[in-house]
């Protein structure tokens, strides 16, 4: 995925953001009707290559529509993407609450199958709506590239920090059922009930956060700085860490999940603006090409970090237990807000010295000479 993601900033210039998720929606809702058709075939290798083959093609398909959803998101609403953002992770909540309840229901009901050509057909159905609603943006072709976005200070830091977000997250998919179910002695209906925590608190929350960020862009740094404290925050209680010599109790858990879920949006919501805005100030033209250049390097940077989170935390839960595990991740995020929070002081320095090094005649000598001019 982090590869195709940067492959496809290529054919959206050629193809057209449209089309591009059209096709990335359509991929996604075969190879999930086929990924549930799985169980039909043989044993063994021939089993295991097969699911390998339909989760790559998912994840070809998923990044074309992430990277051209961002472009069009942007290039619809240029002066409200956090809002809107915000507004679109509401559904994201909504998904991850529903998710889980219905796919059960449907598992239960009807068996494996079912869930999966549900999910499928209901991607499938909204691609024919797409086409007659999104219009059609075309791109120019320019000269920036993935190296010249890549090579700016402030986006390698803002990529460490979505790195990190997605990384936490991507942590608790393995292990949070697991410990909860055995650490609380829930039944596996309850288990899915704690994850609402997380699911409300940031569906509720990023509508606003994205309204805030939008009417105050230079409250943005201030929300990525705290944003990754109190998600480190979050996760070292969220165990607790064993050094504070905390009993775990499951009101203190789900708490933890509701700070998670808030911090979450403060991170993830002006996080892409902030980096688009970056973009735009550093000489990137402002048009589709730099907007699949930006929403290709945050998709890549997100699978990465959903790579490198289930798989070290899982390592880390199974050798040390979650206790330790979850506050050792909430470091990614403990982190980057640091690393983003000294970056911004060392930026405000910078510009506080430049500033103070223009003759105090200059900017009154340039306004008298447009002043003549005109």
């Amino acid at each position: 995925f982090v590869v195709v993601c940067f492959w496809f900033f290529v054919l959206l210039v050629q193809i057209g953001a449209k089309f591009m998720f059209v096709a990335g929606m359509f991929v996604s809702g075969c190879v999930t009707i086929l990924f549930g058709m799985l169980d039909r075939a043989p044993d063994g290798p021939v089993f295991i290559g097969l699911c390998f083959l339909v989760r790559a093609m998912d994840a070809i398909g998923f990044a074309a529509a992430v990277t051209a959803s961002f472009s069009i998101l942007a290039k619809a609403f240029p002066n409200n993407i956090a809002t809107v953002m915000g507004s679109l992770e509401t559904f994201t909540g909504l998904g991850l609450v529903l998710g889980p309840p219905i796919g059960g229901f449907l598992y239960q009901s009807f068996g494996y199958e079912v869930p999966f050509i549900v999910l499928g057909c209901i991607v499938l159905i909204l691609v024919p709506l797409n086409m007659y609603l999104l219009p059609k943006y075309d791109a120019i072709a320019t000269k920036e590239s993935f190296w010249m976005l890549i090579t700016l200070p402030k986006v390698v830091f803002l990529c460490f920090t979505r790195f990190s977000l997605s990384a936490c997250l991507g942590f608790l998919d393995p292990t949070m059922s697991l410990f909860v179910s055995e650490k609380f002695k829930l039944p596996a209906g309850y288990v899915g009930l704690v994850f609402l925590a997380l699911a409300l608190s940031y569906s509720l929350s990023s509508p606003l956060l994205g309204l805030l960020s939008d009417k105050m862009p230079h409250l943005r740094k201030w929300l990525l700085v705290f944003g990754g404290l109190l998600t480190a925050l979050s996760f070292f209680l969220l165990g607790p860490a064993p050094i504070l010599h905390i009993e775990s109790k499951l009101w203190m858990f789900v708490l933890m999940l509701v700070l998670y879920g808030f911090s979450f949006g403060m991170t993830g919501v002006p996080l892409f603006p902030e980096m688009l805005s970056c973009a735009y100030d550093n000489g990137f033209e402002q048009g589709l090409s730099a907007l699949g250049l930006v929403s290709g390097l945050c998709g890549a940077m997100w699978s990465l970090g959903g790579f490198v989170g289930p798989t070290l935390g899982g390592f880390l839960n199974e050798r040390l237990g979650f206790e330790w595990a979850a506050a050792i991740q909430g470091g990614w995020a403990l982190l980057s807000g640091l690393a983003i929070g000294i970056f911004y002081i060392l930026e405000a320095s910078r510009r506080r010295r430049s500033s103070l090094q223009i003759p105090p005649g200059t900017n009154e000598e340039r306004v008298h000479l447009l002043a003549s001019e005109t």
